[in-house]
């Protein structure tokens, strides 16, 4: 989670010609399936596809991340640049200790990921609903995790099959004291 503290301000309201006093408050902010699932109900698209978001689309997705209730929405306009710098580090970071190698595990055919997508892969992995309030970047990495660790076992070639065999007789040949 992210707490993010936003100092008073007063804003000018070019519509309503008014200034807006807003309070200092804290944001309580999660990067989660959930907040992506809100976000994509609302825009319609892949939160993931869509690199390059508005203003408007960004804001919104903080809206939709904020956990803490009774937060006045003019808040979101007193944002400084250097409240969405650590929003964004905050949106990129791992969240995690493993690190995956394989990355061709990453490729998905063509299709891309939604909120939806990500609910499937936990249903068909049993991985448990209380996951979806994670950070988005672990429960990735536990689908990866898991996908790996349910993967058959990878055939060995034909030299390493004869090579383990030679190793077999050699070590049976030594335990019974025979030639062959």
């Amino acid at each position: 989670m992210l707490e993010l503290f936003i100092e008073d301000n007063t804003l000018w309201d070019e519509k309503n010609e008014i200034f807006i006093d807003i309070k200092s408050d804290t944001l309580l902010l999660e990067h989660s399936l959930i907040s992506i699932s809100k976000w994509e109900s609302k825009w319609e698209k892949s939160f993931f596809k869509t690199k390059e978001k508005t203003l408007e689309e960004q804001i919104d997705y903080i809206k939709c991340m904020t956990i803490n209730k009774k937060v006045d929405p003019y808040i979101y306009n007193a944002l400084r640049s250097s409240d969405f710098k650590k929003i964004d580090a905050y949106i990129n970071a791992p969240m995690t200790a493993t690190i995956i190698k394989d990355e061709h595990n990453k490729s998905n055919n063509g299709t891309f990921i939604t909120s939806e997508l990500i609910y499937y892969w936990m249903i068909a992995l049993n991985i448990p609903f209380e996951c979806e309030k994670w950070h988005i970047n672990r429960l990735l990495t536990l689908i990866s995790v898991c996908n790996i660790k349910n993967k058959p076992p990878k055939k060995m070639s034909r030299n390493e099959a004869i090579r383990k065999q030679a190793e077999i007789n050699a070590a049976r040949r030594k335990r019974l004291n025979t030639r062959g």
